[in-house]
């Protein structure tokens, strides 16, 4: 499979900037301080600015339903499209995730590329089956 320079471009332009943050500690907090940030963006396009909504509940499943009939019956729970003031926010809560992300695996001498490749090898061979 050919790589894609996208992520590894990525990865090497992380770890240039990375100066503050080079603690493995530091990456991991940050980590988690990114994705706190991303569920309120994401919160706040439901609570403060109301372009989306949700609308959950209980899941129906019929108990003659297989697996592949799941994806049919199951829904995000969502209503409504964000706003262009919400999407740039998750945009850029998504991005940060994406930073320290690519910045562990930089500190771990993991590449991301390599990463995504096999997890997507392991979602086309498992399919509906991988329960992700």
């Amino acid at each position: 499979m050919i790589k894609n320079v996208v992520y590894d471009d990525f990865q090497r332009t992380v770890s240039e900037v990375l100066v503050c943050n080079r603690s493995v500690l530091d990456v991991l907090a940050k980590t988690q301080e990114a994705n706190a940030r991303l569920n309120r963006a994401v919160i706040k396009t439901v609570t403060s600015c109301g372009c989306l909504r949700i609308n959950a509940r209980k899941k129906e499943i019929p108990p003659e339903a297989t697996l592949a009939d799941l994806r049919h019956l199951l829904e995000s729970h969502l209503a409504g499209e964000m706003c262009e003031e919400c999407r740039e926010a998750v945009e850029n809560a998504i991005g940060r995730c994406l930073f320290y992300l690519a910045a562990l695996c930089h500190l771990l001498d993991l590449n991301l590329d390599d990463i995504v490749t096999k997890e997507q090898k392991q979602l086309r061979i498992l399919g509906i089956y991988n329960l992700a």
